[in-house]
């Protein structure tokens, strides 16, 4: 690269995990509207459908959010009887959150968005796997190089 190029934005490499994520979401938009949830929504149900139970520290730390985020989103999600609250029976100043019977039923409707993930991005499913990897490695050292620098 030469002197001077390095600030280019196209030489960024944030750019285009900001851009994909914009479009990613623009993406889900109107496949979750059907299910009358949002894309931040959907990625707590994808932990919930995966194991109930989970406590909100747990969610927070799998979604990389902070618990004033994660509070009205909830809140939210019971509002439309999706989850509900429940305390820790061994540590009662733990919340542990459960699926409804209607967040559990909205799993089977919420199984085809992966499959059109895959078909508008246009990729071989072992590129978009091996992909997959890479971003989740990066993740975590970037994520435990920034608590190392905090």
């Amino acid at each position: 690269m030469k002197k001077g190029e390095i600030l280019l934005l196209d030489n960024q490499l944030c750019f285009p995990f900001y851009a994909i994520s914009n479009a990613l979401t623009r993406y889900y938009g109107p496949l979750l509207k059907e299910l009358n949830i949002t894309y931040p929504q959907y990625l707590v149900l994808l932990l919930l459908w995966e194991k109930e139970g989970r406590s909100v520290t747990e969610i927070c730390d799998r979604l990389f959010l902070k618990t004033n985020t994660l509070t009205p989103l909830l809140k939210k999600l019971e509002q439309k009887e999706l989850v509900e609250k429940q305390k820790d029976k061994e540590d009662i100043r733990k919340v542990l959150i459960f699926l409804t019977q209607k967040g559990k039923s909205l799993k089977e409707k919420a199984q085809c968005i992966p499959q059109q993930l895959i078909g508008a991005a246009n990729m071989k499913v072992e590129d978009m796997l091996q992909l997959r990897t890479l971003l989740k490695q990066m993740m975590t050292d970037i994520t435990q190089n920034s608590t190392k620098n905090a």
